[in-house]
């Protein structure tokens, strides 16, 4: 049996990427599926391709950052669906640069999307789930949030933010039978890393247990018993 059926969820950055594979996830196991994304031809895309399983789709073009716009897209998203029993803030974006170079303007974008958006996302939909004394929330967060990395100050910030936010809401809406939970997935190859250029993917790979592990192993000078 479906373990979604019935379930109303709402992913944000779900034109493409990881938004998009949970999206379809939840679809296949039964939850109908408002998807948001920044264009409105990339949320149709995969509305439709969520149709052609056989669930209710809605496709919005949202920018996370725009408080307004976010009000909006909710009240309508609950108007239509009439509840909302999941929300994944995984909208992100990056703009990777060292920090003495960095721009202000590139600085705000990373951390108004990343993590004022789920700020506005989650805010949006909370009274909602309160009301129901239910409701799941899922913040997709990063590794990187977790061990930093060179030349990714902002999406770090941003991302380690998103852990903290994800924290306190959850002791805030527990008692309303909420939960908060954050994921923080290491390097998956999606449309948004692969903008990335090839020292930084080497080097946001060096950074992970299990290419510590393979130096390790590999090293003549260790030996494991």
């Amino acid at each position: 049996m479906s373990q979604l059926i019935n379930q109303i969820a709402v992913v944000t950055g779900a034109g493409r990427g990881i938004g998009r594979a949970i999206a379809l996830k939840f679809a296949r196991e039964g939850a109908d599926v408002a998807v948001v994304s920044r264009t409105q031809e990339n949320s149709e895309k995969v509305a439709s391709e969520i149709r052609a399983i056989g669930r209710r789709a809605w496709a919005f073009a949202v920018d996370v950052a725009d408080a307004g716009a976010v009000t909006a897209a909710a009240e309508k998203i609950l108007a239509e669906a009439g509840k909302v029993d999941i929300l994944v803030n995984n909208a992100g974006v990056t703009r990777d640069g060292l920090l003495m170079r960095m721009s202000d303007a590139d600085w705000d974008t990373v951390l108004n999307t990343n993590l004022k958006g789920a700020f506005l996302v989650t805010k949006a939909f909370s009274r909602a789930m309160i009301k129901a004394r239910s409701g799941r929330i899922i913040n997709i967060s990063s590794v990187i949030g977790l061990i930093g990395n060179a030349g990714q100050c902002n999406y770090a910030a941003s991302k380690a933010g998103l852990i903290g936010f994800t924290q306190s809401a959850a002791k805030e809406l527990a008692g309303r039978g909420i939960t908060v939970n954050a994921i923080a997935p290491g390097f998956i190859q999606t449309d948004m890393t692969s903008e990335l250029k090839e020292e930084m993917k080497a080097a946001r790979s060096s950074r992970f247990p299990w290419a510590v592990l393979a130096r390790r192993t590999t090293s003549p000078a260790r030996r494991f018993i």
